[in-house]
């Protein structure tokens, strides 16, 4: 593991981490896959699988997708007005594309502020 950062900042993280980038140096990959954590970075050997995300980044990201998509959808008059064969394919399309384009950033910058408190899994 390469030299950490001796001051780290939660918006540093929040920053890399959404960009999907390793939340120590913000030039390597963070994920190997879709929402698979590199163990550890490529560009400065920092040791990413020390971060567990477990549940948090799914419960972050259902609250975005409920403030931004839901909420919008239950206030638009279509709702009510056309029929529900219309509806619920249009709207369980915008939340499943929604939460699965936000999940693997919620995840990074999730990551990324657990980098900046310094908060790893016990061992």
């Amino acid at each position: 593991m390469s030299g950490l950062p001796a001051s780290r900042s939660a918006s540093d993280g929040i920053k890399r981490g959404f960009l999907r980038r390793c939340p120590n140096c913000g030039e390597g990959h963070l994920f190997s896959g879709y929402l698979s954590v590199e163990p550890s970075c490529e560009a400065c050997g920092h040791e990413n699988a020390r971060y567990p995300a477990d549940d948090g980044p799914a419960y972050f990201t259902i609250l975005i997708v409920g403030h931004l998509v839901i909420v919008p959808l239950l206030c638009l008059s279509f709702i009510l007005t056309w029929p529900l064969a219309a509806v619920l394919p249009l709207s369980l399309a915008l939340v499943l594309v929604s939460t699965l384009a936000l999940l693997p950033l919620v995840k990074g910058a999730f990551i990324g502020v657990q980098w900046a408190t310094r908060a790893t899994a016990v061992q």
